[in-house]
């Protein structure tokens, strides 16, 4: 066991070494001056060089890379181009929502993905089947941003059914923190009409980033329903006259639980490491 631990954690050090390289090689080899993007468009070429300088970009390589590492060890991540501020100080300020968004999200994926992976699954080769396995097909095949675009056009502008943009509207006040979740923090302060606003605006975003997710664990839940619902101990719980409905919920879906857990994990993880409101 402790060989296995050592070996995992020396894996999981070269693995993030190996992150770091790349991200170091990417943001060399992408066209255009660092320094010259963040001096901006009028800067004369001894302001560029000055920043150029501050930021350690006038050394050799190898020396870059080790200034890099020693501030990524450190938590010092730079500054942001865009917005002039440290990176932390973006992510603090970004991340409640953007994980209000993927808490949302991985939500409707489970609410939804769930049931119809065991419908699938239990109506195999049916129509049902044959629909919902169109829908997790679809959850592949169709890129997440034009799904969003579609959803804004027909329930946002066409039917006005939900606000276009922002966590909430421009002349509400947002609640008092607590845990800078607007939903939570509206709840938990009793403003019950801000809960209401706040998930009119997160409803459409967070259906078209569950999509992907919803189409994984419904691929995933209906596999494993089917390998259950074929082992002998389910054959053997209907012999003895056990209900459908109790063979489904009580026995097969708590073993093909497992690998749909694991998926959902994974896919909470892309969703939060890909996503930045």
């Amino acid at each position: 066991m402790l060989l296995f631990l050592i070996r995992r954690s020396l894996f999981m050090v070269g693995m993030l070494f190996a992150l770091l390289i790349i991200t170091f090689v990417i943001s060399h080899v992408a066209p255009g001056d660092p320094a010259a993007l963040a001096a901006g468009p009028d800067a004369s070429a001894e302001m560029i060089e000055t920043i150029r300088k501050e930021h350690g970009l006038d050394k050799s390589l190898p020396q870059q890379f080790l200034i890099y590492v020693g501030g990524v060890l450190r938590g010092d991540f730079g500054n942001s181009i865009h917005t002039g501020r440290e990176v932390l100080d973006d992510l603090a300020q970004f991340f409640p929502a953007t994980l209000e968004l993927v808490l949302v999200s991985i939500l409707f994926a489970i609410v939804l993905g769930v049931p119809l992976g065991v419908l699938a699954a239990v109506k195999q080769n049916t129509w049902v089947d044959h629909a919902v396995r169109i829908v997790s097909v679809s959850g592949v095949g169709v890129p997440m941003f034009w799904l969003g675009l579609m959803l804004q056009l027909f329930f946002a502008l066409q039917l006005g059914w939900f606000p276009l943009g922002g966590q909430l509207d421009m002349m509400t006040d947002p609640p008092a923190p607590i845990t800078h979740l607007y939903i939570v923090d509206s709840i938990l302060r009793g403003r019950f009409d801000v809960t209401l606003e706040a998930l009119q605006h997160i409803i459409l975003p967070a259906v078209a980033l569950c999509f992907p997710a919803l189409a994984s664990i419904i691929r995933v839940n209906r596999a494993e329903m089917l390998e259950t619902l074929n082992q002998d101990y389910i054959t053997n719980a209907r012999a003895q006259g056990i209900s459908s409905l109790r063979i489904v919920g009580l026995y097969a879906l708590k073993n093909a639980m497992l690998p749909t857990l694991a998926m959902i994990g994974l896919r909470f993880g892309w969703m939060l490491g890909g996503t930045v409101l």
